[in-house]
């Protein structure tokens, strides 16, 4: 596989299958996944917004997937990026957080409500934008209409007629 030239930025709904995607489009292009887990670790003060920004910045400067972190927001000016929104139904996602982390179905339902409510407020905060709104993606995908797998061909589809591979 051809070499990719941008850096992703993946924003996601809890439990739409984006690790699987994100891992998948990793493996084909050999490239980093930073997230939140690695981006707080790597920063002085894990909650300092300018810190998180300066080193979302810092990754971007090679080719990378960023999931999360209002990475879309904080790279809106640099030309070599392509944003992504992977969202699923409710019912689906549920299902999924469900059997990944041997919940309940109530309870998995009450951990997707938190989640999302966590990650949309945290973008709001901190892009001043609503999180999930379509005009701020490049590519929207819904994994329970098209599934994961397929959702990760249509990246690399994507990626190929424009010409960043």
């Amino acid at each position: 596989m051809s070499a990719l030239n941008s850096v992703l930025t993946v924003s996601r709904r809890y439990g739409s299958g984006t690790s699987v995607i994100v891992n998948k489009l990793s493996e084909l292009y050999d490239l980093p996944v930073y997230g939140k887990d690695y981006i707080c670790r790597n920063v002085q003060n894990g909650e300092d917004m300018k810190q998180q920004n300066d080193l979302i910045r810092e990754l971007a400067k090679n080719p990378c997937i960023i999931v999360g972190r209002g990475a879309s927001e904080v790279l809106k000016d640099q030309s070599n990026v392509i944003n992504i929104y992977v969202f699923a139904d409710r019912k689906d996602r549920v299902a999924r957080i469900a059997k990944k982390e041997n919940l309940s179905l109530e309870d998995a339902e009450k951990r997707v409500r938190a989640v999302d409510k966590e990650r949309g407020a945290y973008y709001e905060e901190n892009t001043g934008k609503y999180w999930g709104d379509f005009d701020n993606y490049d590519i929207i995908l819904d994994s329970s209409k098209y599934g994961i797998d397929r959702c990760a061909d249509i990246i690399v589809e994507y990626l190929k007629r424009n010409n960043l591979v």
